[in-house]
């Protein structure tokens, strides 16, 4: 029993000591604050929150501990506009070391990969508005110069290769360093004209993909894969205008297998309405909608009206299943490789999803559900 108690003892010191070992913990020395506070903010998306403060001693020291369970930005603060960001992960002893005179501008951190790297871009970022801001400031001095035009010609190329020294500085940083935290902060950075440092899509999903699979739960990361999803999006359907806009053309055109392997273009329908509808056999919200569109199409198929259904499904079996049982004697179309191409062609980013086409191929209307498609056929085939 005796030596079972001690193993027990022992076990739990082993427990406690790995508990404490996963407290991070900032100290430092702040000289010139004697008798003032400084606080530690926790960043988050859209605000700030103060986990604690502490008054520091004569000597400048203070010292902050706590828990976190991925990397957590953190403001450390003597005032409101006298502080320093930090980049903190579970179990970093962080030491801090500056003046209170200059405390947001100079300073120096160990302990710390993440807040490293904050204060490697944060002072790189600064050094390039700087520059940035002496040249503004050179064109306003010689504004009624005689060489005027000259010099502005030649700063304006200084500028312009300045800021993209920057750009690349910062795209070089994510893709060297694509599971840190530090990323977020990268990719948010604004040169004083408010336009980001980074633009490049790439970069963004290099990070946002990366971080994500590391920290799912960071607020932050969280953020930046929602946006970087939205841009996708967004650039999709700016790849689809602008398609549309150089090839002069209202809809592309599908060229896809029916279920008997015969390839039929959508195009081949031209010169009647044409229903392209997007859907899914395993999806509820397509099988619901099919019979609907049974009705319309025994309604209108002899007055010039057609559709061409593309399935977005893999299983084949499935696909041929719902087409017997939902009784959709129109064109149905599919590669069962989910019909990608088709897709993106028409940014399509859910099911069931259609556009309808008038008689010469020109999308006149879109996403038509229930009564509206019937109301609006009753229209154009009177």
């Amino acid at each position: 029993m005796r030596k079972f108690g001690l193993l027990l003892l022992a076990l739990t010191t082993v427990i406690v000591a790995c508990k404490d070992s996963t407290k991070y913990k900032i100290e430092g020395q702040i000289s010139n604050a004697e008798g003032s506070y400084v606080y530690l903010d926790e960043l988050k998306v859209s605000s700030t929150q103060t986990i604690d403060s502490v008054l520091i001693s004569k000597n400048g020291d203070f010292s902050f501990e706590g828990n976190v369970s991925y990397p957590t930005f953190f403001l450390l603060r003597l005032s409101e506009n006298n502080f320093i960001t930090l980049l903190v992960d579970s179990a970093e002893q962080v030491k801090v070391k500056g003046d209170a005179a200059n405390f947001g501008r100079e300073y120096s951190v160990s302990g710390s990969e993440g807040s490293a790297y904050v204060k490697e871009l944060n002072q790189n970022l600064s050094r390039t508005k700087h520059q940035l801001d002496s040249l503004r400031t050179l064109q306003i001095s010689f504004r009624s110069d005689a060489n005027m035009t000259a010099k502005v010609e030649k700063w304006t190329q200084e500028y312009n290769d300045i800021r993209q020294a920057q750009i690349e500085y910062s795209q070089k940083f994510v893709s060297e360093h694509p599971f840190s935290m530090a990323n977020v902060l990268a990719l948010y950075q604004k040169f004083d004209d408010e336009t980001y440092v980074i633009q490049d899509l790439q970069s963004l999903k290099l990070a946002a993909s990366a971080l994500n699979s590391f920290f799912p739960k960071s607020e932050h990361v969280q953020a930046l894969y929602t946006n970087t999803l939205q841009l996708m999006q967004e650039e999709r359907a700016a790849r689809m205008k602008n398609f549309i806009q150089t090839q002069g053309i209202n809809s592309p055109d599908i060229v896809l297998p029916n279920v008997d392997g015969k390839e039929i273009a959508l195009s081949s329908l031209q010169g009647k309405y044409v229903l392209l509808q997007f859907w899914s056999a395993m999806d509820r919200g397509s099988r619901i909608l099919n019979p609907v569109l049974v009705e319309v199409y025994k309604k209108y198929k002899n007055k010039g009206f057609e559709i061409y259904q593309v399935s977005v499904d893999e299983n084949r079996y499935e696909w041929v299943d719902a087409i017997e049982k939902d009784k959709l004697s129109w064109t149905n179309v599919g590669d069962m490789e989910g019909s990608l191409k088709a897709l993106s062609m028409y940014n399509v980013r859910s099911i069931p999803y259609n556009y309808l086409l008038d008689r010469e191929g020109k999308i006149i209307a879109k996403d038509l559900k229930g009564p509206a498609l019937n109301n609006l056929l009753g229209n154009l085939l009177k």
